[in-house]
């Protein structure tokens, strides 16, 4: 992906990234379970075991849901009858339902709507910040379980003007309802961060109308492509969505008196260790997040060293390439996600390729001052002149953000670091290589699926949903002739410099490739993205208009992504039977509540946090808003100069060699294992390699190295010595760890720096050894390697 995605759909969702065996994990009888839970599917441990790479024989090309999919199955009739023929759907999902039970009840709509303030809002706070965190989907759904049942207890069973307040046990049906309602706009929307650059870097601070508009458009949009593809992407049993299953099989372990599970009886409880976790999380994060905060950057060789630039650009997190290794910092450590939740096989593909290309190939190629890289730091998000100088992006534009050409030539080139470079490098490698290896690995199983989707007869679980009115076509219409009537009134009435054909091709492109990108996601669980592929299109067909670019971009590239979180959540209704119509008015309802919610708190954050989006902030609470200044980077790269000027005539032209290499690499690997069928070669997946180290910048080693060893230590050693009790308390500790953190991370600011200023213990905490002396490095400052004489520049005289 490219290195200005959206960091938290880079980063692999807390439950989504889970494979099937990891989630079905305990026996222990819940209190008071559901009355409703007496059907619970048995889960096959020898089964779901299969569904990570075998542990003594040769592995398959791809650990992925299609190593145990045949695509020359030969499907009995009668499992379609009685069950799914895929054994994955089989081991999470029960094929019976009750119509009876409740699922539109009030408290859940109370829950739900509540999440969907909570939770969109919480993690649009955290993204501005740097390390942000992400509050995943498994919080609500542990959270409000409890809370489910405390209400079935509690709320009289009256009835109000026919409307029951409570109907009974908290259901399992309401419990998927809230938690869809909870993690539909969970993940900060991608067009604020257009609203972000946009008033930072352009001095464009358009009216709340616009912002919601083209938040609302872009987040819907999606929804109504989605849905309009759904006979293709849910309906059929042949369309499996991995990640739904893993959700299934924990609200049904959640929701079961007993199951057929792998846990062990004794230990504590799931939710008791939630707790003391949870607490555990939050309290020490007031060591490296306020007391000590060398804790969570800790450059041990920076602070022996301050004035060593060459040790600071090695061992430095903040400007340099990390060989440090450590942080206590869980908001460092579960920066790019959880390690805890991420198979090993697929950590040690992204491992390797950090390895490889930030920490051998970048300093080999800044040592050798490649791009002129010694001129600036190694590592970092922004852009540079040939001053060594942030680039000063205001000198190339006019007054309506648009570029100014001779003022370019009198100024500078623009010039990137050494790792941001890389990732550009990286995310063109991820194009080609994504579709060379699902060409690969997957043809046989997406020509299945699309031989068979339009005309295979319904499983089990599509007979079960037919007893439900569907949704009509025409509200999905609707709500993409509402939201396409918001996009034209966006680029129309204010200045953004984007034609209305513009954004009819953005859309296109998403509707042209949300059927193929939806069925190898469908089939994979990997989703191959669309925006560099949009942000090359519009930096040629519209150079010199950043607003443009970045609204093309979104429209282009997350209407398809979102069009996957819908689908996939429909995906979710249909294996747990929730009726059609409530998941379409739940998902549309949150969705909109979400968008306004995250809108008001990015708002309420401009107004009230000094220095917002600046990289040194006096109160040093981390609200630098790294994401949105690679964004803006990408916008100058992209919209302002645009990629004719920087790849195709400019000294960055080898990267685009990448495409090349991002195909090559997969075939070689590719005939390397049909010709030597038992090597490690099996394990390599280039796509994910390229892909998962997108986040540099602004991540760094301090995020990337921590994660991979918690990962091998909780994802290998403890998994394969002693897997009953980390397949009970594994997800669980995941959970706490994020939410702890995030609450701490919430105390620690709003009790302790936004109160009084930020002056609450600037006299001894802020200023004792262990809060400032990882700011007294080279590596803190950002020095580059070579430095120039006042009035000197570098790099060409002409450009």
């Amino acid at each position: 992906m490219a290195p200005e995605a959206d960091a938290a759909a880079l980063r692999m969702d807390t439950l989504g990234s889970m494979d099937t065996a990891t989630t079905t994990d305990d026996k222990e009888h819940m209190d008071s379970p559901s009355t409703y839970s007496d059907k619970a599917p048995s889960i096959d441990v020898h089964e779901l075991e299969g569904s990570y790479p075998p542990r003594s024989a040769a592995p398959s090309a791809s650990p992925s849901v299609s190593d145990f999919f045949d695509p020359n199955l030969d499907v009995d009739a009668s499992w379609f009858e009685d069950d799914s023929p895929y054994p994955e759907v089989r081991s999470a999902v029960a094929n019976y339902d009750d119509p009876d039970i409740p699922v539109n009840t009030l408290r859940a709509w109370i829950l739900g709507i509540l999440w969907a303030i909570v939770l969109p809002g919480v993690n649009q706070f955290f993204y501005f910040r740097y390390p942000t965190i992400a509050v995943g989907q498994v919080v609500p759904i542990l959270v409000t379980f409890p809370i489910g049942r405390a209400l079935a207890r509690m709320i009289p069973e009256w009835t109000v003007f026919g409307l029951h307040l409570n109907p009974g046990p908290f259901t399992i049906k309401e419990h998927v309802l809230v938690t869809v309602m909870a993690g539909v706009g969970a993940v900060s929307a991608y067009a604020t961060e257009i609203i972000a650059v946009q008033r930072v870097y352009y001095n464009q601070n358009f009216s709340f109308l616009y912002q919601w508009m083209l938040v609302m458009s872009t987040q819907l949009i999606g929804f109504s492509i989605g849905g309009l593809a759904r006979r293709l992407l849910v309906a059929p049993a042949s369309m499996i969505w991995p990640n739904t299953l893993v959700l299934c099989a924990l609200y049904n372990t959640l929701h079961c008196a007993s199951i057929a599970g792998i846990g062990p009886r004794e230990g504590i409880s799931r939710e008791r260790f939630f707790t003391y976790a949870f607490l555990a999380a939050t309290l020490w994060y007031f060591i490296p997040g306020y007391l000590f905060r060398a804790l969570s950057v800790f450059t041990w060789a920076c602070w022996i060293a301050p004035t060593n630039v060459k040790i600071n650009l090695l061992f430095g997190y903040n400007s340099g390439i990390g060989y440090s290794i450590l942080s206590f910092d869980w908001n460092e450590i579960a920066y790019i996600g959880s390690p805890l939740v991420t198979p090993w096989w697929a950590q040690a593909n992204v491992f390797a390729g950090f390895l490889f290309f930030y920490w051998f190939l970048t300093p080999v190629l800044y040592f050798a001052n490649v791009w002129y890289s010694q001129y600036m730091p190694i590592s970092s998000s922004g852009a540079f002149d040939n001053t060594g100088q942030p680039y000063n992006l205001q000198r190339i534009l006019y007054s309506n953000a648009t570029f100014n050409e001779d003022a370019y030539e009198a100024y500078s080139p623009l010039y990137l670091s050494t790792t941001f470079a890389l990732s550009y490098g990286l995310s063109f490698a991820s194009i080609t290589a994504t579709i060379v290896h699902a060409v690969l690995y997957f043809r046989k199983p997406i020509r299945y699926h699309l031989s068979r989707s339009l005309s295979e007869q319904p499983d089990i679980h599509a007979q079960l949903m037919s007893r439900y009115p569907q949704v009509p076509e025409w509200w999905y219409g609707c709500i993409f002739a509402v939201t396409f009537v918001f996009a034209c009134v966006c680029v129309e009435i204010w200045p953004t410099r984007m034609p209305i054909w513009a954004l009819i091709v953005a859309l296109l492109i998403a509707l042209v490739y949300v059927v193929p990108i939806g069925m190898i996601q469908a089939v994979t669980n990997r989703q191959v993205g669309l925006n560099v592929i949009t942000e090359l299109i519009i930096g040629y067909m519209l150079p010199g208009r950043p607003v443009a670019m970045m609204m093309f971009k979104t429209w282009g590239y997350i209407t398809m992504s979102q069009a996957m979180v819908f689908t996939s959540d429909l995906k979710l209704g249909h294996y747990m039977k929730i009726p059609p119509r409530a998941m379409f008015i739940c998902q549309v309802v949150a969705t909109v509540i979400a968008g306004t919610t995250q809108l008001g708190v990015m708002s309420w954050m401009f107004s009230n946090i000094p220095d917002l989006c600046h990289a040194q902030q006096a109160d040093l609470s981390g609200f630098t808003c790294a994401n949105a200044e690679v964004f803006a980077t990408a916008s100058v790269v992209w919209g302002v100069i645009g990629p004719s000027r920087i790849f195709s005539q400019g000294i960055y032209y080898p990267l685009l060699f990448f495409f090349l290499l991002g195909a090559f690499l997969p075939l070689v690997v590719w005939l390397m294992t049909k010709r030597y069928p038992d090597t490690f070669l099996n394990y390599v997946n280039f796509p994910l390699m390229f892909a998962g180290i997108g986040l540099v910048p602004p991540a760094t080693a301090v995020n990337y190295i921590p994660w991979a060893i918690f990962g091998f230590i909780f994802q290998y050693i403890l998994r394969r010595r002693y897997f009953s009790l980390w397949a009970k308390y594994n997800y669980v500790l995941s959970a706490a760890l994020d939410a702890g953190t995030a609450v701490g991370v919430l105390l620690v600011y709003f009790c302790l720096q936004y109160p009084l200023n930020g002056r609450i213990g600037e006299n001894s905490i802020n200023r004792w050894w262990g809060n400032t002396i990882f700011m007294k490095t080279t590596d803190w400052n950002g020095t580059a390697l070579r430095q120039l004489a006042p009035g000197e520049t570098f790099g060409p005289k002409a450009w």
